[in-house]
């Protein structure tokens, strides 16, 4: 398989620099929109063909192989079918953007604590959705934040515009952060990003490289992170799927697939040429 299209002089450095030191390198990826199709019904998510054993077959050289997530970590651990799959058991799955860490040599689950504020901010929302008129739109509470998705409602894109200005009031009054997605807007606890969640992954391995991969808006902190961290003397590979609808996380990457089947040929690319290295 040849060597994906990398856009820019830094991608193809990061990329040469895990080919040719693997086992300094991190591979993380975010699961919805960039391992799994996204669908209507959140819990209905499900990795795309070939994405566990991409993975897995990097896993036998790399560092560390990483699934990076807003969904609660036991929530995308089901729902990858990660968990008990051959040459994973190394993984970690870093849910709640960072604020969870699940590792698969355990099984175990360790978590930071959760604000009080989503508390009140669950309390509260089912009042603001029905005062904007849209008591329909889909809650997914994920423990340690709030994700309102607009994606099944009839006019999904100008219920999440009118959304927006009564969610950041109610995150503000929270102390809490609105993140918004493609058709969701997430209340979350501030300091808690995909961006931090790397950070603290790549010193904890102490890596020399990291491909990332991710879909959306919130994967856009992760690119920035590892951007910053290129200064510093980290080799990366960013790589956008088109699937999440974000133009501006295309802009900033150095690979761009079209969907999830995309990300799967990138990473098989990559563990082929380890492979012949």
């Amino acid at each position: 398989m040849s060597t994906p299209v990398l856009a820019t002089a830094a991608g193809r450095e990061g990329w040469e620099a895990i080919v040719e030191d693997p086992a300094g390198a991190v591979i993380a990826s975010d699961f919805d929109g960039t391992l799994s199709p996204l669908v209507e019904d959140p819990a209905m998510s499900r990795a795309a063909d070939g994405a566990l054993d991409a993975l897995a077959r990097l896993a036998r050289s790399v560092g560390q192989v990483a699934i990076v997530t807003g969904r609660p970590a036991l929530v995308a651990t089901e729902l990858s079918g990660v968990s008990g799959h051959p040459g994973l058991g190394r993984l970690v799955v870093l849910g709640h953007y960072g604020l969870e860490r699940w590792e698969a040599s355990t099984g175990a689950v360790t978590s930071d604590p959760v604000p009080p504020g989503v508390a009140v901010a669950r309390e509260r929302l089912p009042g603001l959705l029905q005062e904007a008129g849209l008591p329909d739109a889909f809650v997914e509470d994920k423990g340690s934040s709030l994700a309102v998705h607009t994606r099944r409602l009839p006019e999904p894109l100008p219920a999440w515009e009118a959304l927006r200005a009564p969610l950041t009031e109610l995150a503000e009054s929270t102390d809490l952060r609105l993140e918004p997605g493609n058709l969701v807007l997430e209340l979350r606890p501030p300091g808690i990003d995909k961006g931090v969640a790397m950070r603290r992954l790549v010193e904890s391995t102490e890596a020399r490289s990291v491909l990332y991969a991710g879909d959306d808006l919130g994967d856009l902190a992760a690119f920035r992170a590892l951007d910053d961290l290129r200064g510093e003397g980290l080799h990366a590979v960013l790589v956008a799927a088109r699937s999440g609808g974000s133009s501006e996380l295309a802009d900033a990457a150095d690979i761009v697939v079209d969907d999830p089947a995309g990300v799967v040929t990138v990473l098989t690319a990559l563990s082929d040429a380890i492979a012949t290295r």
